[in-house]
């Protein structure tokens, strides 16, 4: 089994994967006249990489931290320290272990020695942002998480990774803030908040029937389905007025933005996020630069 903290944003892994299948294409091409092309691509996903990474770059160095007590309602970016919601603990689907956030990969070797894709999953929990002055509500539903915990471990013929926000470290977030008076839960937020815990029912299906397939037939009928959403919607109430009670002032939420901007959660300080940001998107430029212009000269 090995253990580590990834310091690479996931989509330098994207972005590099689709630079090797490039190379890798024009290579198995055999000809010449094929290379020109492949590096017009290569500076065509490097150029897409750049903007991503320096949009994300300027959100979090141009936002200013507010603390949840006075954050303004709206987009807002919040520090503070992961925990889990009081009486709702999360096990990591895999390792089992306590956690904030989890998402996990699993791939198996099959006969030919090739490693398949055969599950993964992520979480749509919600846990807390504990600062200072107060506590946020974050929903991870929709979010772009950069996680620096990352495992990985092998068993027989199955390979194993696991990402995961540990309760207690650092939690830094960009994304909706808004706060909810006590009892005043939208029916919006009420039906986004039962569609959520049902999707995360159905991210285990064997659970999912044994609690609700009745009959035992293996699958869930229009009434059994009618009774988990019925359960969920219990379940999602009971949550809303339990956090009500403990906060008489209101609930702070943080959700991802309507208006489709950067929903972001990392377990790291912003400072040395902002930083990597700013440094993958000065090397995609370089890459951009360099294949573009090799490839112009080629052609």
């Amino acid at each position: 089994m090995a253990f580590g903290f990834r310091k690479m944003h996931r989509s330098q892994w994207l972005s590099g994967g689709v630079h090797f299948a490039i190379l890798a294409v024009a290579a198995q091409a055999d000809s010449a006249a094929a290379w020109p092309w492949a590096l017009l691509a290569m500076a065509g996903v490097s150029f897409a990489a750049w903007a991503a990474n320096y949009r994300r770059y300027r959100q979090v160095h141009d936002l200013p931290t507010s603390k949840v007590a006075s954050a303004a309602q709206g987009y807002a970016e919040l520090l503070g320290r992961g925990e889990q919601l009081p009486g709702a603990p999360l096990l990591a689907r895999l390792s089992r272990q306590s956690c904030c956030w989890y998402s996990f990969q699993i791939h198996e070797r099959g006969a030919d020695g090739k490693w398949k894709f055969v599950d993964r999953g992520t979480s749509v929990e919600q846990f807390l942002l504990v600062d200072d002055t107060g506590s946020c509500v974050i929903s991870p539903d929709g979010a772009e998480v950069v996680s620096g915990y990352h495992r990985a471990w092998q068993e027989g013929d199955r390979r194993y990774t696991e990402d995961l926000i540990l309760p207690g470290g650092p939690l830094y977030a960009v994304g909706e803030f808004t706060t909810v008076s006590a009892g005043a839960a939208s029916a919006r937020e009420e039906r986004a908040d039962i569609a959520a815990l049902i999707a995360d029912w159905k991210s285990d299906p064997r659970r999912l029937h044994e609690r609700f397939d009745l009959d035992r037939d293996g699958s869930l009928d229009i009434r059994e389905w009618e009774l988990a959403r019925m359960q969920a919607a219990r379940e999602v109430r009971r949550s809303h007025a339990e956090a009500a009670a403990r906060s008489p002032e209101g609930v702070h939420l943080m959700r991802k933005p309507r208006d489709g901007r950067l929903y972001l959660l990392a377990d790291e300080m912003p400072g040395a996020l902002g930083a990597r940001f700013r440094y993958w998107s000065w090397a995609h430029l370089a890459v951009f630069l360099g294949a573009g212009i090799g490839g112009l000269v080629l052609l």
